[in-house]
């Protein structure tokens, strides 16, 4: 098996799997239980959240909450805020690029009232700072862009467009770090917000966390307890949280050299990729190196992926949260492809596990898949 799609899920660390088995063993107690054993579970949940913080550099400033996942965190990171801050202005901005948890919760809170602003991208893919600039006023209330796309791993430069949104003293600024949170190292020291999914970085599915100034509130999304500060009711996964942790700062640990393994993986696939004639490469020259998005001219790529995953070669097409039916990449579109193009665009997305082996063997596949596929 070759799995090329570690921008939708990874598989979990093994750091991460005895994290959850030792904490869930010896501490099984509920963390808002008022026993010592519930204390002691409690104590490890905030030790996780420390930790998350201080590998971030955030702990002085900031504050977590553990999710279930980025989509979660996303949502109450726009949401919960919105709603919060109303009073102070109706106007919040966002991206025509991002990941659907962030464009539907834009959609929904525009049904409900607010100015909704989805700014353009250029034809690489990220957001210009003077693009910002001429959309946001003294009536802004929140600003949410991605740290990397998805699709195509263009990377936004976050502190640039933090520092226009914070000219402005009612904004807030929310980064979903999604696809760069343990992969490559960004400043996120100038966002207010910020979300995250444990599983993009070796830790389980259905973890995930909201990080956020100390003084930011939020108008809860659900109704219940009092858990994490009373902005999100539920009993607290805290094994999961503790592995979580583990994963993120086994993550860091090793971020240099995972980077060094998936740019050659990268490099070498967009090289040879490059010189065939039926290919257009999408993901610009200085994306995150653990995305590489093309596109095909003749062939129907959900065609060469299903023959691609009859060969065990598993890779994607637009993203896991909007790919059922007849993909059409809006990313792609919003960079200036052509619909054709768009609609026929092929990721790999790369982990530490794969090897120059598995990038040989893809060519190779693509190559004899490619001859045998008759053309659109």
């Amino acid at each position: 098996m070759i799995y090329f799609d570690n921008a939708a899920t990874t598989p979990t660390l093994k750091e991460a799997e005895k994290a959850f088995l030792d904490a869930n063993r010896a501490v099984y107690a509920n963390p808002s239980s008022s026993h010592a054993f519930g204390r002691e579970s409690l104590r490890m949940l905030n030790e996780a959240r420390t930790s998350i913080l201080s590998l971030l550099g955030l702990d002085a400033t900031h504050d977590m909450l553990f999710t279930s996942g980025a989509t979660e965190s996303n949502n109450l990171a726009i949401k919960g805020l919105a709603y919060s801050y109303r009073n102070r202005g109706n106007k919040i901005i966002t991206s025509s690029v991002e990941h659907p948890s962030v464009t539907n919760a834009f959609l929904d809170l525009k049904e409900q009232g607010f100015d909704v602003v989805f700014l353009p991208v250029n034809e690489n893919g990220v957001v210009e700072e003077e693009t910002l600039n001429n959309a946001i006023d003294s009536k802004t209330i929140l600003v949410s862009i991605m740290s990397v796309n998805n699709e195509v791993g263009s990377i936004n430069d976050i502190s640039s467009l933090a520092e226009i949104v914070h000219k402005y003293p009612k904004a807030f600024f929310h980064v979903d770090t999604t696809q760069s949170m343990g992969k490559i190292r960004l400043d996120y020291r100038k966002a207010d917000l910020i979300s995250f999914s444990g599983h993009k970085f070796g830790s389980f599915k259905g973890l995930g966390g909201l990080i956020y100034k100390n003084n930011i509130r939020f108008h809860e999304l659900n109704s219940g307890g009092e858990q994490e500060y009373g902005f999100r009711a539920g009993t607290v996964n805290m094994p999961g949280d503790v592995s979580m942790a583990k994963a993120l700062e086994v993550s860091y640990q090793n971020m240099s050299k995972n980077i060094k393994i998936v740019t050659e993986i990268r490099d070498f696939l967009r090289d040879n990729l490059a010189k065939r004639g039926d290919v257009v490469i999408n993901s610009p020259v200085d994306a995150t190196p653990y995305v590489l998005n093309f596109s095909l001219k003749k062939k129907k790529a959900s065609v060469v992926l299903e023959a691609l995953s009859s060969e065990g070669i598993y890779v994607s097409s637009v993203s896991a949260c909007s790919s059922k039916g007849e993909p059409v990449s809006e990313v792609l579109l919003s960079m200036g492809l052509e619909r054709d193009l768009a609609m026929n665009s092929i990721r790999l997305s790369f982990s530490h596990d794969n090897t120059m082996e598995e990038a040989r063997i893809f060519l190779s596949a693509f190559d004899k898949i490619m001859k045998e596929v008759v053309d659109r």
